[in-house]
């Protein structure tokens, strides 16, 4: 094997030993009076890795508040010798944000705009900044920063310039780098620098001379093209670029000091832009074509393949991706322009002066889809079709655009020639390629399969002028590599100017300089391969090699569930919007899962404490299972843990209480008038909810005297329920929670089908989907009553089935497959749908609805499983404003209703739903609602009167209860607001 760097492989530290330097450190810190950090297994469990493929433990994780705190934390690495990493967001694909000592995270305190100057176009952040942030503060001054990379909406502008990050957008507007103004840093002794435009030879005089002897080396190899990212970027330090020490600290990733803070350089954004879809037979036609862009007045032009939106088809239908010009390929363009008719007529010549096959030019929707599904880029390609996994590792190449082409064309024989697999696309217009490669790494001579590659393809980006990275970074990824890309001279340099910064090697080592070997301190080769725990598993893993072990795997780190991405419509990860803790995001979890079935630094076991202290706060939203670009499904991960770690073993009061609650229903609904008086009586209430394990300040539901079946019992007067096939007839899955606890939606929604002239039918069977059995993990009997529930349905022949609680309809469209995985359930699967998809679907007459304006809060496992378009759709029809709000409402089910969760109950819904309906409380006192506070039920006036209606619309049991239980509001469902349109009386 060639190997050209030193191995990290040192004897390993026995767990106890990695402790014992750990609770140093804890001690040192404390003492020193560092505010906030942690040195227990979960936490550092969650920082073993970022998103990459490489892991290392480390011994501490500082999530400093201030200078003070750096400093403090820095001067303990100093004197004990430990690593020290610098860290934002955790999206660094190349492992230049992990290492084996210390981990500074900036990203939980130190992350604020401290100045924004519009006059001055800049702004002073500190280094924990998320970049979506400052866009936020930017946007109402006309202003943005320039360069977005892919992970906008969660990388931090400190990891930006670590990376010397770009995006789609620095075509336009240029790398991080080109956009300091000033820089504070923390050098390795503690001294404190401003960097800015001032000469910097006399603070660091030392550095001057190198470069004054090294000016032919620098000019020679360095800044050749825009995209040359690779090793130091020394060509920021020579006379004709005055010495900008700014500049040139980008792309460091941490090796030479730490950023504290940064004033960068912000632009007017575009009065005019104009999104065009180039089509092309394939990438490499298309790659061919990115030249042509110099000629225009492009912010952005990014390469997609027609295999991502596959993906995204298949994950979530055919309508989340907007129709595309012919091809299996497509140049993404942005133009931009302050002249709307020249920026018409530019882009006419585009597409006219171009090769493609086909052309659109997009509507702000479809480009901002069409943006957001590139973004997901990295996470779209990490599976094969077959499913195997697809890993970074050679997936940030450059070369100059006019070479991109003929150098793809050049890869992809290079991937068949070794026998890999793997999807291009990224910055076409920069000549920057992203790709994922099924390097197989499971296998015994997997790690020599990618060396092989990474060096051959090296050679190959060499040939035309590249760099082996573009945008991530070298990190433990590529910095072994720069040996076949530079000269000695150009590496002796690297070092020479490391040496003048961190002569003992402290700040991010292993990365650029004295690199670590770029397969050693993999994630998947390093540990024990994916250990089979005891026990068959419960749920069906489809498409993985190990089922459990490699689901977790799925997890490739680009953190999209740290994005507040509640404004946009999502809902990933409610805990963390609500902790903003690492070991409470979706990535967090998934690293102390992976450590679990294949780690040295936890147990593997099901039993395992650290374990269960990540996936406690996890509400099972099911939205990382659609939104996470990786579909690591957390939901159904700890759903199966909690199954086989409380096997043969007794349970906590709340999962016998809240798990078995619709059957307790149906025993206590006869004596509901007793039950309700009862449970009103404040000290006995108090111990029953202490009893069953149910946070007192909850509110206990109130049973119905009379269900939904009862009462349907006594006035159906259909048949009874067996096969059919009619077109205008439905099954409608009466769900535990509606039938006892709100049997008015079900009434409603049975007047309202049976107005748009739908036969409606009830299964006779009571029937439950099982999902409180399922989420507080006791899979065998949620098995049985699932499929007790699927067998009843599937009798039913091939009518639709609808219901109005969509948390139940989403169990028989996704959880009934993984739970059974049979024919049954797939047949039954099918036939869902949710009360606004079948009334479009029929083409039901809707109720007019002008003047009413619905605070919408979707059900999570809605949004996840379903999605919201029908229901927009449906609500504009009507002429009812709608507002839908993202993010969870925080209740989800039994979650908010445990002890213990209270707290983070509320804080999640304070991301949304509560400022949302404080806002919506605030509108309401100014003009009064005709539905009034009790919303649609038992109304008198009627939509389009003149009066302007507010409602809450929730159609989740769960949602309604949170909405009732934090303040003064009532949900109402889709079914009580279509029937109280029509003026409809559920009662026939």
């Amino acid at each position: 094997m060639t190997t050209l760097a030193h191995s990290s492989s040192a004897p390993r530290k026995s767990a106890e030993t990695e402790m014992s330097l750990a609770d140093v450190l804890s001690t040192e810190l404390r003492a020193a009076g560092v505010r906030d950090f942690s040195v227990d297994d979960t936490d550092r469990a969650a920082y073993t890795t970022d998103a990459s493929l490489f892991r290392l433990v480390p011994q501490a994780i500082v999530f400093p508040h201030d200078e003070a705190d750096v400093s403090h934390t820095l001067a303990i690495a100093r004197r004990l010798g430990v690593p020290i990493t610098s860290r934002g967001a955790g999206t660094s694909i190349a492992g230049n944000a992990i290492g084996t000592g210390i981990i500074l995270d900036f990203s939980r305190h130190m992350n604020e705009v401290l100045a924004l100057d519009p006059e001055a176009q800049s702004a002073w952040v500190q280094a924990g900044c998320i970049h979506a942030h400052l866009q936020a503060q930017a946007r109402p001054h006309g202003l943005r920063f320039g360069p977005d990379p892919s992970t906008h909406t969660r990388c931090t502008i400190g990891g930006m310039i670590g990376n010397n990050a770009c995006g789609p957008r620095a075509l336009g507007y240029g790398r991080t780098g080109d956009n300091i103004l000033a820089l504070i840093v923390m050098l390795v002794d503690g001294t404190v620098v401003t960097l800015d435009d001032t000469d910097s030879s006399e603070t660091f005089p030392r550095l001057y001379e190198l470069v004054g002897r090294s000016l032919g080396t620098i000019r020679t190899n360095l800044g050749t093209f825009s995209r040359q990212v690779s090793g130091y970027g020394l060509e920021s330090l020579l006379p004709e670029n005055d010495f900008d020490l700014r500049r040139a600290f980008a792309g460091t990733e941490g090796t030479w000091g730490i950023v504290l803070a940064a004033k960068m350089r912000l632009v007017k954004d575009p009065t005019h832009t104009s999104a065009v879809v180039l089509g092309y037979e394939d990438m490499v036609a298309a790659a061919h074509d990115a030249p042509l862009l110099k000629g225009f007045p492009v912010a952005a032009c990014e390469g997609l393949d027609s295999r991502m939106l596959d993906r995204v088809i298949e994950t979530k239908g055919a309508e989340a991706v907007p129709r595309l010009p012919e091809g299996g390929g497509w140049l993404v363009v942005e133009l931009t322009g302050e002249d709307e008719a020249e920026l018409v007529d530019e882009t006419k010549r585009l597409i006219r002066e171009s090769d493609a096959l086909d052309s659109a030019v997009l509507g702000p929707q479809a480009a901002a889809e069409v943006w957001g599904i590139r973004a997901d880029g990295a996470g779209l390609v990490s599976r094969t079709p077959d499913g195997r996994d697809a890993h970074a590792g050679w997936e940030d190449s450059a070369v100059p655009v006019e070479h991109l082409g003929d150098y793809l064309r050049e890869l992809m024989d290079l991937l068949t020639e070794h026998g890999l697999w793997g999807i291009p696309y990224g910055h076409f217009g920069d000549g920057c390629l992203h790709m994922r490669v099924d390097f197989p790494l499971e296998d015994p001579d997997g790690p020599e399969v990618m060396r092989t590659f990474m060096v051959a393809a090296t050679k190959l980006v060499a040939r035309y002028g590249g760099s082996v990275s573009g945008e991530h970074g070298d990190g433990r990824a590529r910095s072994e590599l720069l040996r076949l890309i530079y000269p000695p001279a150009v590496l002796e340099l690297f070092t020479e100017v490391k040496e003048l910064f961190d002569p003992q090697y402290l700040l991010n080592p292993g990365v650029i300089v004295d690199p670590d070997a770029l397969s050693e301190s993999l994630r998947l080769t390093q540990l024990p391969l994916r250990e089979e725990l005891p026990g068959t598993l419960a749920m069906a893993y489809e498409g993985e090699s190990a089922g459990f072990a490699s689901a977790v795997h799925r997890c490739t780190g680009v953190g999209k569930c740290r994005a507040d991405s509640a404004d946009s419509g999502g809902v990933m990860c409610p805990s963390y919007q609500a902790t903003r803790d690492e070991r409470h995001s979706t990535r967090g979890r998934a690293r102390v899962l992976q450590e679990m079935v294949s780690g040295d630094l936890l147990n593997s076991s099901w039993q395992s404490p650290e374990v269960a202290d990540a996936l406690d706060l996890c509400l099972s939203c099911k939205a990382c299972g659609t939104e996470c670009p990786t579909g690591t499904d957390m939901a159904t991960y700890k759903a199966e843990v909690l199954h086989q770690s409380y096997k043969g073993r007794l349970r906590p009061m709340k999962h016998y209480s809240l798990g078995f609650l619709p059957q307790l229903a149906r025993v206590v609904t006869p004596l509901a008038p007793v039950v309700n008086r009862v449970s009103g009586l404040p000290g006995l209430t108090t111990v029953a909810k202490k009893l069953a394990g149910i946070d007192i300040r909850r509110s206990i539901p109130q049973f119905a005297s009379t269900t939904f079946r009862k009462w349907w019992a006594k006035t159906d007067s259909t048949a009874e329920v067996g096969p059919s096939t009619k077109t205008r007839e439905v099954i409608l899955f009466a769900d535990s929670w509606s039938n006892h606890f709100a049997p008015r939606i079900l009434a409603a929604a049975v007047a309202v089908l049976e107005r748009a002239g739908v036969t409606v039918r009830v299964i006779d069977q009571t029937v439950c989907c099982g999902l409180p059995l399922i989420s507080t993990g006791q899979l065998d009997a949620a098995k049985a009553n699932l499929g007790a529930t699927i067998g009843a349905l599937d009798a039913t022949g091939e009518v639709p089935i609808v219901g109005v609680e969509p948390s139940c309809l989403a169990t028989l469209k996704d959880d009934s497959q993984k739970l059974l995985a049979d024919e049954a359930s797939a047949r039954v699967a099918s036939r869902v749908q949710t009360f606004a998809q079948y009334l479009l679907s029929v083409g039901a007459e809707l109720p007019p609805l002008d003047g009413v304006e619905a605070l919408v809060q979707p059900h999570c496992h809605q949004s996840a499983i379903f999605g919201t378009a029908a229901d927009k759709e449906l609500l504009a029809r009507t002429g009812a404003a709608s507002r839908f709000l993202g993010g969870c409402c925080g209740l989800a089910g039994n979650f908010g209703v445990e002890e213990g969760h209270y707290e983070t109950s509320v804080a999640v819904a304070e991301v949304a739903l509560l400022p949302a309906l404080r806002e919506q409380e605030a509108l309401r006192n100014r003009a009064p609602n005709a539905l009034g506070a009790g919303g649609a039920a038992g109304t008198q006036g009627h939509a389009g009167d003149g009066e302007r209606t507010r409602v809450v619309l929730a159609d989740g049991y769960s949602c309604r209860t949170q909405i009732a239980d934090l303040s003064d509001a009532q949900g109402v469902s889709l079914p009580e607001l279509l029937a109280w349109g029509w003026g409809l009386e559920p009662a026939r």
